[in-house]
């Protein structure tokens, strides 16, 4: 997509330059990775046990550790080079990780994560991609994730994720009345249960209409929340038995009704906004809010 400047009234596109180093992609990225990815950074050029050596190693904010590869040249097989460090990383025990945490974060920070070891992501960054990169994606059952950067005059950067074909069906569900899901989310129905028939009524209409805001946006349940998100999580809705309590960005909304709290920061979230749902009256006004969530992320 051209990247256009405003001046007085008129645009003018911008072109796209090159790094003047390839290593100044992966420093720029690892000095801004809550930034951009919501990854908190913990190492970089790390040495594995079986030879070569981690671009970037982080943790999200789901507690899931992230390895990050960049590709330097159109010939580099970035993917593969990738899965063969996640086939390392899950020869480590957690307390590997844990360590590693502590020692980069701190310990107070360190135990605020709660690492989900069992859902590692991949994540290659470059100017562009092969039939064959995007293939290869597409048939591995892993969280790997593409994303597509330029560089452009005036110093402005652009972090793009690549679109994908959809899985195939067998390896979809469907849900009464919603959008199809992945298989590997489970949790989502175990997380529905928690709330009364009201509650649980309110969040399959919630849900719809948030990812009736994107064919983009993902939807991602763990143990505590359901995720929505695109580049970025904008909701994550906990269910309770009487309520649905959604975090947002965090942002200045436009909220004449003062719903929107702000999480003390105590807590350490992330998306340190909330705002509670008990009636499908506060749909319409409430989705107002997540769609200013939403366009934060784009």
């Amino acid at each position: 997509m051209p990247i256009f400047k405003v001046n007085t009234g008129k645009l003018k596109k911008l072109s796209a330059i090159p790094l003047d180093k390839e290593k100044n992609l992966q420093q720029l990225l690892e000095a801004n990775l809550m930034e951009v990815l919501e990854l908190r950074f913990l190492a970089s050029e790390y040495a594995t046990t079986f030879g070569g050596r981690i671009d970037t190693i982080a943790v999200d904010t789901d507690g899931a550790p992230v390895i990050i590869e960049y590709k330097r040249n159109k010939n580099d097989n970035v993917i593969n080079q990738a899965l063969s460090y996640l086939k390392w990383l899950k020869t480590q025990k957690p307390g590997f990780f844990e360590k590693l945490m502590m020692d980069t974060l701190g310990k107070e920070i360190a135990d605020s994560i709660k690492l989900d070891w069992n859902n590692p992501r991949v994540i290659c960054i470059a100017e562009s991609y092969s039939k064959f990169d995007t293939d290869t994606v597409e048939v591995v059952p892993l969280r790997i994730e593409l994303f597509r950067y330029r560089y452009y005059e005036d110093n402005v950067f652009a972090l793009d994720p690549v679109t994908l074909a959809e899985p195939p069906l067998p390896q979809l569900i469907q849900y009464p009345d919603l959008k199809t899901v992945e298989q590997n989310t489970p949790l989502l129905e175990e997380l529905r249960s928690k709330g009364s028939d009201a509650v649980r009524d309110l969040f399959d209409e919630l849900r719809e209409r948030i990812l009736a805001l994107d064919e983009s946006i993902s939807e991602k349940a763990n143990t505590l929340y359901v995720a929505y998100r695109i580049s970025k999580n904008f909701a994550d809705v906990h269910i309770g038995k009487n309520h649905l309590k959604i975090h947002l960005r965090p942002i200045d909304f436009n909220d004449p009704l003062g719903m929107v709290e702000k999480i003390p920061e105590g807590y350490n979230w992330t998306m340190d906004r909330r705002v509670y749902v008990k009636t499908s009256d506060d749909l319409e006004y409430v989705m107002g809010l997540i769609e200013q969530s939403y366009k934060n992320v784009l």
